[in-house]
């Protein structure tokens, strides 16, 4: 099974399910299903950030300060944001990420609901090679720095300035 195939619940603007669709048809009718953002920092507090591999369906090449993906059909948000934390560092063990707050991220002719998380990953870390192409850890001035210059995901910069305001509040 290829991950156009994979099978993720369509859910409403209320995020309540309302059928399911492989993923290659989710994205390409632009049905609403739901994703997970986790903020990785390692011991020293430094943001994981990574570039897309360009083979990834949905924004290849770009720049994400965040690891996840997509919630499976029938997976809950926490149990979809350990394993897609875990799958994209290259670890296993990592601490149950924190829930911090849910948005409904709307693009251009697509639209998911996203929850957020954050966790500290203190492992040596392994990216999957078929979804990182590039990773090291930053600090923020640096990350700030590079969100003007390089191709970032738009909703992982959503995501990014949400959490920042979550945090300031």
């Amino acid at each position: 099974m290829t991950s156009s195939d994979e099978i993720l619940d369509i859910v409403d603007e209320n995020d309540e399910v309302i059928g399911q669709a492989p993923r290659g048809e989710a994205t390409a009718r632009g049905l609403r299903h739901r994703c997970v953002f986790i903020e990785a920092r390692d011991a020293q507090g430094r943001l994981f950030v990574h570039r897309r591999t360009a083979t990834k369906l949905l924004f290849p090449s770009h720049y994400d300060m965040f690891v996840g993906g997509v919630v499976g059909a029938g997976e809950s948000y926490d149990e979809a944001a350990l394993r897609e934390a875990e799958e994209e560092l290259g670890v296993s063990g990592l601490p149950k990420p924190e829930p911090l707050f849910r948005f409904l991220y709307t693009g251009e002719k697509r639209s998911w609901w996203s929850a957020v998380y954050q966790v500290r990953c203190e492992l040596p870390v392994a990216p999957q090679v078929e979804e990182v192409a590039w990773h090291t850890f930053l600090d923020d001035t640096d990350l700030e720095d590079r969100l003007g210059r390089w191709p970032w995901v738009p909703d992982g910069v959503e995501a990014y300035r949400r959490l920042q305001t979550h945090r300031s509040a």
